[in-house]
């Protein structure tokens, strides 16, 4: 079983980001669980999202605590949020950041990725300056770092549950599965 966490705010789309991930990951062939966790219910708080999949039934139905892989649709919940809580050495944590976090300390012993989810989803016309809509570049930066699902699975996901702005979404995930940029494994030094 693989388990994937989420974090973004109130308003990026996590949610839907881990919903469309569990129906791509079950179009591809796996079993899926998909549920948020909620704190402050309000635009820019912090948000959890968790997918499960298996090529096997999954009768497990707790949060996860010890994910293999993490997703931050927000750079800025580094600075108040410990995004590599419980993770499994040798995870993924890919972020939408333009560039490398200054501090990779926390990332030691585990695989980091960044994409520039925000510009890509503004390029796109995917929500506002101030509150660009990320969930689907992060989508596509997803099935690349993962290797899985692969972007048709993405690809039909986002056409069934995205009813608007559907070809700007498919776009923006392309996009940003083009650009994403895997550092991999983050040594003890900082260095990769």
């Amino acid at each position: 079983m693989i388990e994937i966490r989420f974090h973004g705010r109130g308003g990026q789309g996590t949610v839907i980001a881990s919903i469309l991930l569990s129906k791509a990951l079950f179009q591809a062939g796996y079993q899926v669980q998909s549920f948020p966790v909620f704190g402050v219910e309000r635009r820019g708080a912090p948000v959890e999202a968790y997918v499960r999949l298996d090529k096997e039934p999954i009768l497990l139905r707790t949060n996860v605590y010890q994910p293999d892989h993490v997703v931050v649709q927000d750079h800025t919940l580094l600075q108040s949020v410990d995004v590599t809580r419980g993770l499994k050495a040798g995870g993924w944590v890919v972020i939408n950041s333009p560039e490398l976090p200054a501090n990779m300390v926390p990332f030691t012993g585990f695989r980091l990725a960044y994409v520039d989810a925000s510009r890509i989803a503004l390029r796109n016309k995917l929500g506002t300056r101030t509150h660009p809509i990320v969930n689907t570049p992060m989508l596509g930066a997803v099935s690349r770092v993962f290797e899985m699902p692969p972007m048709d699975a993405i690809a039909a996901a986002i056409r069934e549950e995205v009813p608007r702005e559907t070809e700007r979404n498919l776009k923006a995930a392309q996009d940003a599965y083009d650009e994403v940029r895997r550092v991999g494994l983050i040594e003890h030094n900082g260095a990769s």
